[in-house]
């Protein structure tokens, strides 16, 4: 009988495992390192798997990863060459909107600053940034949805894409040439670029002179997609104004790292858009059911793109 094994480390996973029991109640569902007999293991579902742990599934069809990213999939030098899908979850979309709106609200009434003040016991009252114009870099499913709701808001969005897109009430652009024209009249940038080759430290010293100066960046995506010592040095040139970072390239974040202590930063861990695990367990059973019938899998990942 075949089985799947769950590689998510440092995770309680009681409640996943229960949902994915309610959809295979009759399939071996186990548990990255307790695995009793990985050789019937033929599905895994991961994220963040140890490098090298899937080397010991000689029977693996498929492997399934637990979130809608799969750049720490594919870090592992020793992946074994078999289909890979992502969770997608109409959800996600959904609070990733909640909480960017949310972030937007924020700094355009100064909470930020307020936040500070009340720490000093300073009085300094201050009218409303003045933010109506947004540039989204990353223009897939989440970032289409972003880009939607701000236009309903009545903000000017632009949107920059590794291939162009059309939406409306966007202006889209496409390619490094055009990186500069996508950001440069934005008051406010927000990143949900997938973390790859090409996006890996995308923005540093030279991309973010590229904004307008005062500008504001959010970053919902993958955290090694900034140059954390650029986005320090602008947020204290002045050429940022703040920055609310909700991903890091170590997490979690170091209790001594200068994020958690910057005037102009916000933190957040990792929680702008949260898999949800009914939705996780319904696809990741079918997945498991279309490998079996020797069927492509739902939302598969294109290596090519590296995601």
């Amino acid at each position: 009988m075949s089985s799947i094994a769950l590689v998510i480390p440092d995770r309680d996973l009681s409640r996943l495992v229960a949902a994915l029991q309610l959809h295979l109640p009759e399939v071996v569902i186990e548990q990255w390192p307790d695995i009793q007999q990985p050789e019937q293991v033929e599905f895994v579902v991961v994220w963040k798997q140890p490098a090298g742990s899937l080397q010991h599934f000689p029977a693996l069809k498929a492997i399934q990863s637990y979130g809608a990213g799969v750049d720490s999939i594919l870090r592992d030098l020793q992946l074994p060459s078999l289909p890979i899908s992502r969770i997608v979850d109409p959800m996600l979309a959904t609070a990733m909107v909640r909480y960017l709106d949310t972030m937007v609200r924020m700094y355009q009434l100064r909470l930020d600053q307020f936040a500070r003040q009340q720490q000093l016991a300073q009085w300094r009252p201050k009218g409303p940034r003045k933010l109506t114009s947004i540039a989204v870099l990353g223009l897939g499913e989440l970032g289409q949805a972003v880009a939607a709701h701000f236009v309903a808001e009545g903000l000017t969005v632009t949107g920059w894409a590794r291939t162009l897109k059309q939406l409306p009430g966007v202006q889209c652009f496409a390619g490094m040439d055009s990186f500069a024209a996508a950001v440069t009249d934005a008051d406010l940038v927000i990143c949900l670029l997938p973390l790859t080759s090409t996006t890996e430290a995308l923005l540093n010293q030279q991309h973010l002179a590229m904004f307008k100066a005062g500008a504001i960046l959010i970053n919902v995506a993958r955290g090694a997609i900034v140059d954390e010592r650029a986005l320090l040095a602008a947020l204290d040139s002045g050429q940022l104004e703040a920055a609310c970072l909700d991903v890091f390239s170590q997490e979690p974040l170091p209790a001594a790292h200068p994020f958690w202590s910057h005037p102009k930063v916000t933190v957040t861990p990792h929680i702008s858009a949260v898999t949800n695990i009914d939705t996780a367990a319904r696809q990741i059973a079918e997945n498991y059911q279309r490998s079996q019938r020797g069927q492509p899998l739902l939302h598969p990942v294109d290596l090519s793109k590296e995601y």
